[in-house]
């Protein structure tokens, strides 16, 4: 199989996706804006709904939520895609994760490590907040789309506002929505 991306490419999908594992705070889902930009925005090798279809389809199936990050690769350049995104995205969390957790475990009583603990809540949030933006976008401003999403999104804002419904039971009613056309 052929990826259609020269070396040079794929080598600018591992190392973007590289510098975007140090900025993901909250997980890599928290890094989808970037993502975006550079794959569709940016490269044009997938559209927009693939990349939204992509990030779906992984968020549905079992397994770590980092999954989403394989399927953007394969389906811009296939295997050797998916390999370039996911050793990007690993690599430098798993080394930095591992020795940061040692490091932090010896001083977490330290007012430093407990401000900084503390100041990554809002930040992870901004960041959970500006991924949905990107992945509800096109169907907002498809006017065929826009009223069965906002009526997801309200929904699903309700419902984890005021119940603890597993957020899977969100996830098929955005499915079956799907599939009836309402989005």
């Amino acid at each position: 199989m052929t990826t259609g991306l020269s070396p040079a490419d794929l080598f600018g999908l591992f190392t973007h996706f590289l510098v975007l594992s140090l900025l993901a705070v909250g997980g890599a889902i928290t890094t989808v804006p970037d993502m975006h930009r550079y794959i569709v925005a940016e490269h044009h090798w997938i559209s927009d709904a693939q990349f939204s279809s992509s990030i779906a389809i992984a968020q549905a199936a079992p397994g770590p939520n980092v999954l989403f990050v394989a399927v953007l690769g394969w389906n811009v350049a296939g295997p050797i895609g998916a390999f370039a995104t996911m050793a990007g995205i690993l690599l430098p969390s798993t080394v930095l994760s591992l020795w940061a957790t040692r490091w932090g475990a010896q001083r977490r009583e330290t007012r430093g490590v407990r401000a900084f603990t503390t100041g990554l809540t809002p930040l992870t949030l901004g960041l959970l907040l500006a991924t949905g933006w990107v992945l509800a976008e096109p169907y907002l401003l498809d006017a065929s789309h826009r009223w069965g999403a906002l009526g997801l999104i309200a929904t699903t804002v309700f419902v984890m506002l005021r119940t603890k419904l597993s957020p899977m039971w969100l996830v098929a009613l955005g499915a079956v929505a799907g599939l009836l056309g309402w989005v």
